[in-house]
């Protein structure tokens, strides 16, 4: 079966360089499982990973936000899987706002169920002191989505959030309408089509609001 070109959506995960906690240590099999055996010459180990829930590329659930909201392990991950459509927005400056009407000019690209992926281009800054610089979107033109019909928003930046508040409106409103966001994607601009397929899978992970995450789209 031939599946098409392949693109990677996700940063690697490199201990030394996240801002958020990423720790891996290495042991030798024996100091973890004694009753196992192995030769002096042979290589066997296993790893030990310490990691916050939003290191990396990371999918946030409504959790997050929402006491009752659902987590990394039960979220359906029917929502994750399917058709992606990105929208570019990489002349934007940091702290500048999408607007609804710049939004609505992509609407006839954008199919209920669709993942929508926000092009920045800010991903370029991800290991750098100005990885946290990004636009947003203005809480209408999210609100504007929501009744699209998607199932769930991504991001190159680190994330959409309205610069400023202390409420978390964007994340807010789409977590009440149980859709997740994804933050700090990377090449989103080695896209070649405004559609194709995206597979999202996080770790499912009982009681955690987020997930580092590997995500891939077929075109």
């Amino acid at each position: 079966m031939k599946l098409g070109r392949i693109i990677e959506l996700s940063h690697p995960l490199i201990p030394s360089k996240e801002h958020f906690k990423l720790e891996v240590k290495n042991f030798d099999v024996t100091e973890v499982l004694p009753h196992v055996k192995h030769s002096r010459n042979v290589w066997y180990i296993l790893s030990e990973v310490t990691f916050c829930s939003h290191v990396g590329t990371h999918i946030e659930f409504p959790y997050h936000h929402l006491k009752n909201g659902l987590d990394a392990y039960r979220f359906p991950l029917k929502k994750l899987v399917g058709e992606g459509v990105v929208l570019n927005f990489s002349h934007k400056k940091a702290n500048e706002a999408i607007t609804l009407d710049e939004l609505k000019a992509y609407d006839k690209n954008i199919k209920t169920g669709d993942i929508v992926l926000i092009r920045t281009d800010f991903d370029r800054f991800f290991y750098t002191d100005h990885w946290e610089d990004q636009p947003y979107i203005d809480p209408k033109g999210i609100k504007w989505l929501i009744d699209k019909g998607i199932s769930c928003l991504g991001t190159d930046a680190p994330g959409l959030e309205v610069p400023g508040t202390d409420y978390q409106p964007n994340h807010t409103i789409l977590f009440q309408n149980n859709i997740p966001m994804i933050e700090s994607m990377t090449n989103l601009s080695s896209l070649t089509k405004e559609r194709f397929i995206i597979v999202i899978l996080p770790l499912p992970l009982e009681g955690s609001d987020a997930s580092p995450v590997r995500i891939v789209a077929i075109e």
